[in-house]
């Protein structure tokens, strides 16, 4: 088929090139945008267990560097922190040191760990938590098992054990974080609450309870015992397991 061009006379013409764009094949993409496209269809028909760790991390990283092949920054990833956990839950200046990563591709790994303590905690903000402790223990590794420095939290409950506030009250050492009964008390009272848990994280790994766990546990039982409230628990983290201070007879 021919048409007329105005400077150089006739031209060929494709039959492609007559089709309607509606009409007209799509050819296939190729490079980057072409793995991105297959590995969207991969996670999209099969799930997550269809695709790799690393792949994973880079789809994290597809809408934050839309103009980079992640795929050796997501292997670089792996390589440094070891996990696809590990890699959402770095902190962020470690996480910021990683090559072309930048900003935008730190700030989109800890989106997603801050989705997931989101779908955590909503497993337990609205119901009994001594009758959830399975969720409970769920949503407290997801917030407190890999980090780096000792972090003492109080879990505040209203009269049907409901979470009324999970409340950081203090960030520490490697091994210890100081701790105020007052300050825990005078929170309860602010918020009405009926019945506390006391939560902290061994960065080592072990949840076993300190000399100093076992006296700081005793006074804040004390001091909730003379104005009434209720001390459920005392629980430590430890990476990947965790103890109860009432179910080891410690409380």
């Amino acid at each position: 088929m021919k048409r007329r061009d105005s400077t150089t006379g006739f031209a060929d013409v494709s039959l492609l090139e007559t089709l309607s764009p509606e009409i007209r094949p799509v050819k296939p993409a190729i490079g980057v945008e072409g793995h991105r496209a297959r590995l969207r269809s991969r996670f999209l028909a099969g799930g997550a267990d269809a695709v790799a760790e690393h792949e994973l991390i880079e789809m994290i990283l597809f809408l934050a560097l839309p103009r980079r092949d992640t795929k050796p920054i997501a292997r670089d990833l792996l390589a440094r922190f070891g996990s696809y956990a590990n890699v959402i839950s770095a902190p962020l200046p470690e996480l910021l040191s990683v090559e072309g990563l930048g900003e935008a591709g730190a700030a989109a790994l800890k989106l997603v760990q801050a989705a997931a303590q989101r779908l955590a905690k909503a497993e337990v903000l609205y119901r009994p938590i001594l009758s959830n402790w399975e969720r409970l223990m769920e949503y407290l590794q997801s917030v407190l098992s890999r980090e780096k420095v000792e972090q003492f939290r109080v879990l505040y409950l209203d009269n049907r054990n409901k979470l009324l506030a999970d409340i950081v009250h203090a960030k520490g050492t490697v091994n210890h974080t100081p701790v105020y009964p007052r300050e825990v008390i005078k929170r309860a009272l602010e918020l009405h609450a009926t019945a506390i848990i006391l939560v902290h994280n061994h960065p080592s790994g072990d949840p076993s309870p300190s000399d100093d766990d076992i006296v700081m546990t005793r006074e804040i039982k004390q001091a909730a015992a003379a104005l009434g409230l209720v001390l459920h628990d005392h629980i430590i983290i430890g990476n990947g397991n965790w103890l109860s201070f009432r179910k080891a007879g410690l409380l």
